[in-house]
């Protein structure tokens, strides 16, 4: 497993010892340099001073040849007369080549280099000279003697480096040891409380997750509970129409009980495949590829599909288009969306009625409006008609022997909100029933 700690440290302690080369080949070019000019001026100096010498010596005295032991100069002066003849050498095993013009140059010596400087009198032409590596040797020593001090200094950092990394990743074991220690139902969020500002960010995300997962617990548990409670009724009521369909004595009473447990497996399979339905348009379901779609044409399809039980209630269901709106969706979902709004619309709506599936644009969005003149949803309980199971008090199918569920605006909520559309409930024409209105967002917006 890949650690931060350790891969900083070493990132970290890499570009410091990478720092740390660059910083020794500098410093031995500038001490390099540095010396180059003390050494130049040094053999300036001393060609210079026996030059001045040689000056003031009487005319016609002899140079003498020191008694130093040439073997240990490292400067070595020869001093010429002007037509090239040796007057003087410090160390005669260095031949040294006559050269009248000042200045300094570089000679090659017994497969040595050497450093001169000439200082060219009209009586005389002196030569100070040293060998090249010298000069180098020094700079490297010199490079050299900062190496320990910089060597335990770099090492004292790489300590505190590792203990400052230590601590500054201290937060993230503490969160680690926290969610380690927690049962599977514990969804609490972490403690935010002296977190790192570099922290903060993942730890307020870890518990934005953790609160959205309790939500959808809770909500899995609270659909399971309530899918148990409303599946335990028509089932009971299929067990007793069974065993009327089994005492019946007569032809009568078993035809009698036998479409009573049609209906109730009916109702039954309505309730399962509204669960269903319910499931597939749940936000962790997966979602299918959204296409354009003509809203007039889907539509005009559920009123065709509904038609025929519309007229078995005698009630007038039409369509009417005001504006073809295209919207990016899910076919299917739609399909069931506009079907539960008109089911529901047949539902509740009286023979003899009407049920109006409009679809118009507005702002550039397409809207969905379904209208009946059935009872309407009170206003005050018009929020609470979109959760799951809950039938607005005092409002009953207008059919004999119809039954809600109390899923269909649940889904339809459901769905709205997969297509970034929105959902509400306003009361009908003429104060009487009930207008659903869906606003898809405009064509091209993401939903």
């Amino acid at each position: 497993m890949r650690s931060i700690e350790r891969h900083l440290a070493l990132w970290i302690l890499g570009a410091a010892g990478l720092g740390a080369l660059l910083l020794g080949l500098v410093a031995y070019l500038v001490i390099l340099s540095d010396l180059n000019d003390t050494l130049d001026e040094t053999l300036n100096t001393v060609a210079t001073a026996v030059a001045d010498r040689s000056s003031a010596r009487p005319t016609g005295a002899a140079a003498g040849v020191p008694h130093t032991d040439p073997d240990n100069a490292e400067i070595v002066v020869v001093e010429w007369t002007p037509q090239g003849r040796l007057v003087f050498s410090s160390d005669p095993r260095v031949a040294l080549q006559f050269s009248p013009r000042s200045g300094l140059a570089r000679q090659r010596i017994q497969a040595a280099d050497w450093d001169t400087y000439t200082v060219a009198r009209a009586d005389s032409v002196v030569q100070a000279a040293q060998r090249a590596h010298i000069q180098q040797e020094d700079a490297a020593e010199a490079a050299a003697s900062l190496f320990v001090p910089f060597l335990l200094v770099f090492g004292l950092a790489a300590v505190l480096l590792i203990l400052a990394l230590r601590r500054g990743l201290a937060p993230l074991d503490r969160i680690a040891v926290d969610v380690a220690a927690r049962s599977a139902s514990s969804l609490a969020p972490i403690d935010t409380a002296d977190l790192p500002r570099e922290i903060a960010p993942l730890v307020l995300a870890l518990n934005g997750l953790m609160q959205r997962l309790a939500d959808s617990l809770q909500a899995r548990q609270r659909f399971v509970a309530d899918a148990a409670h409303e599946l335990r009724t028509p089932i009971t009521a299929l067990r007793l129409q069974l065993q009327l369909q089994q005492g019946a004595t007569d032809d009568t009473s078993r035809r009698g009980a036998s479409e009573a447990l049609q209906a109730g497996i009916d109702r039954a399979q309505h309730l399962v495949e509204q669960l269903l339905q319910l499931s597939r348009a749940e936000p962790g379901a997966q979602p299918e590829p959204l296409q354009r779609l003509e809203l007039a044409a889907l539509a005009q399809s559920a009123v065709g599909r509904a038609s025929a039980n519309a007229d078995s209630r005698g009630i007038d269901l039409g369509a009417r288009i005001e504006a073809p709106g295209t919207v990016a969706g899910d076919e299917e979902q739609l399909r069931v969306l506009i079907g539960n709004l008109v089911g529901n619309a047949l539902r509740f709506t009286p023979s003899g009625g009407v049920v109006d599936v409009v679809v118009a644009g507005a702002d550039g969005c397409a809207v969905l409006r379904v209208v009946d003149d059935g009872p309407g949803i009170p206003a005050e309980a018009r929020d609470r008609v979109f959760e799951r199971f809950h039938r607005a008090p005092g409002v009953a199918p207008a059919h004999a022997g119809e039954n809600t569920s109390g899923l269909g605006l649940s889904i339809v909520k459901a769905i709205a909100e997969r297509h970034g559309a929105q959902v509400t409930l306003h009361g009908g024409s003429g104060g009487r029933g009930l207008e659903v209105r869906v606003v898809f967002p405009a064509a091209g917006a993401a939903p």
